[in-house]
């Protein structure tokens, strides 16, 4: 692959645009932060414009294979040093397509903030944020094992550019480190790799990296997150975020310990993550933590003026592959988020997710308006999916404007402040006030009407000898319901007569059982026949004496079924066969019995919600 790539990079170093040769990058400085998931790659350029003619802009290039993963692209104007530092700007950065450019390279145009003249210079820092850059190897690991990524990238600094010196510092999460590709001019000092320095090296130098490090941070990936804002103009803003998160690190492979984890987390299990932390706006309340089985008591939360912090603990410690799925759920003050502009009002609150060092593959983010907002529009930091849609509440009338916002390959620097702009009038407010004064009036009215109006029903009429009658059709099937229950009461003491006998072997204990079992279902026999007698002759059960026959039958097969499997093993134990034997002959049985019971069960349900 390297040798494929640089043939394509000498390819481009010759058809591409001879305009470029006249800006030259005088020093690059390139910083590589692997100490997360997250990789961070800083590049300080200083580029010099060595033509005639005035550069406006600067072009960096990236393999496709790097810009797939690529996250979030930005830069920044870098001028003085120290205490004469001049505050940075930001630079407007696009995607472009160059002329002569292989298809394996992706360019950006990072765009200057004055046009460089002949021989001045200008030096600007480039981040570029990637997500699923690292890759576990091995992908698969034990629960003792520690994790291992592996990183890839270029010694040189790609660049459609001449560089006349460059270098490249790779900083590790710890000094271990298990292998890393020696170039010259190659050092390590402590947890940091360092490259070069390397002069004059021509546009598209591409010198190959490998680094096999060990981390064993948290490696917690999104595949989804839900964030709902509802805005209440009462004086609240409501914060939901679904989460999806799986470990994205190596999979952990065997069995788990609990208590190996529990006393030695960081050695039987020092991939694992057990908790995360979210930083909240300030003044945050009423927050809550649950999953699909409720509220998750494992959280702690304290805050000050600046922030609020959850740290959240999920029910059990998160290892390699494994997944959970929660929700946390926390309100704002109205007035910190919500403002005025040139007769709009506007929420500007942040986008991202609020949990640490988090890679979110799929980020929706949803602003629910009040009812009555109109003259919607965004304005995002970023590009991303806008469309629209309406939400129904208590007292709607019409629904509520939601504004869904989505994006991908989301990451901690994607949690910057968007806006949704909207016009309200003050007067819709008082919309649900009425709403709920007029139904307390229109209820008031019908209770004074139904108190002096003659409601009753003649005893004599068909309507209320039908529901007579439906109540007494009702309580016999009440009555059959119980004795129904009662037999499979009976064939569960048969049941158990059976494991008793596999535990002792008192054949005479098992054949008393079968005798009181045997008694006590005549008996119930003899109970159902006049409450079956009645439905059938009763015209308000004819929907529902078909089931009840059924269900009598379906019992009474279980009935037979359960006889069948005792005899056959009272009959196995005094043969003296083997377990192995007695497992094979009644095996057929019991599958019939698992699901005549199984049905019995069903048709009882369907009873009992009549």
């Amino acid at each position: 692959m390297g040798l494929r790539f640089d043939l394509l990079l000498f390819t481009a170093a010759l058809l591409f645009s001879p305009a470029l040769s006249d800006l030259v990058l005088s020093k690059v400085d390139r910083r590589v932060d692997l100490t997360t998931q997250v990789v961070r790659i800083t590049s300080t350029l200083k580029a010099e414009n060595t033509g005639g003619n005035s550069v406006s802009e600067v072009l960096v290039v990236f393999p496709d294979r790097q810009a797939k993963t690529l996250a979030y692209l930005s830069a920044v104007s870098n001028a003085g040093k120290g205490k004469a530092k001049v505050s940075s700007v930001t630079l407007p950065v696009k995607e472009v397509e160059l002329k002569g450019m292989p298809p394996s390279l992706v360019g950006y145009s990072v765009s200057l903030p004055e046009p460089l003249g002949k021989g001045e210079s200008f030096t600007l820092d480039v981040l570029a944020v990637y997500a699923h850059s690292l890759k576990p190897f091995p992908e698969k690991i034990t629960q003792a094992d520690i994790q291992l990524l592996v990183f890839e990238d270029s010694a040189y600094y790609l660049s459609p550019y001449e560089v006349k010196a460059q270098s490249l510092t790779v900083k590790l999460p710890q000094a271990r480190i298990e292998s890393y590709t020696k170039l010259e001019n190659t050092k390590i000092h402590g947890s940091d790799i360092k490259y070069g320095p390397y002069e004059n090296l021509p546009p598209f130098s591409y010198s190959p990296i490998v680094v096999h490090f060990e981390s064993n941070r948290p490696f917690a990936v999104a595949r989804q997150v839900v964030r709902e804002i509802e805005i209440s103009h009462w004086g609240n803003v409501q914060v939901t975020e679904h989460y999806n998160i799986v470990n994205g690190g190596s999979e952990i492979v065997g069995e788990f310990s609990r208590l190996d984890f529990q006393a030695r987390p960081h050695i039987r299990g020092p991939s694992a993550f057990k908790n995360l932390v979210a930083k909240l706006p300030p003044r945050a309340h009423s927050v809550y933590y649950r999953d699909e089985i409720g509220n998750i008591s494992t959280s702690h939360l304290w805050g000050d003026s600046k922030k609020t912090e959850l740290e959240i603990e999920p029910r059990y410690p998160m290892f390699g592959g494994w997944r959970t799925a929660f929700t946390i759920g926390y309100g704002l003050p109205l007035r910190d988020f919500l403002f005025e502009s040139e007769g709009k009002r506007f929420i500007n609150i942040s986008f991202g997710s609020p949990i640490n060092e988090i890679v979110v593959d799929t980020l929706i983010v949803k602003v629910v308006l009040p009812e009555g907002s109109r003259d919607i529009s965004v304005s995002a930091p970023f590009p991303v999916k806008e469309s629209r849609e309406t939400k129904f509440s208590h007292l709607d009338l019409v629904g509520r404007p939601v504004v869904v916002l989505e994006k991908s390959n989301v990451v901690p620097e994607h949690n910057q402040y968007f806006q949704v702009y909207y016009t309200f009038s003050s007067i819709s407010m008082l919309m649900e006030p009425l709403m709920l004064i007029s139904g307390f009036f229109f209820l008031f009215i019908t209770c004074i009407v139904y108190m002096h109006a003659d409601m009753s029903i003649s005893k004599s009429s068909p309507s209320y000898l039908a529901k007579l009658q439906w109540e007494e059709v009702q309580a016999v099937i009440q009555q059959i319901d119980n004795i129904i229950s009662r037999c499979l009461a009976v064939h569960d003491k048969l049941e158990a007569s059976l494991r008793d006998l596999s535990r002792t072997g008192d054949v005479q204990a098992c054949k008393a059982a079968r005798k009181l079992g045997d008694s006590a279902l005549k008996e119930l026999t003899k109970e159902l026949k006049p409450l079956l007698s009645f439905l059938q002759s009763s015209s308000q059960a004819g929907h529902v004496v078909s089931k009840v026959d059924e269900l009598v039958t379906k019992e009474r097969e279980l009935q037979e079924k359960l006889m069948v499997k005792l005899s056959t093993v009272v009959d196995c134990y005094e043969k003296k066969l083997s377990g192995r034997e007695i497992e094979n002959r009644i095996n057929a049985q019991q599958q019939k019995i698992t699901a005549l019971r199984q049905e019995v069960d069903d048709l009882l349900e369907f009873i009992d919600e009549l």
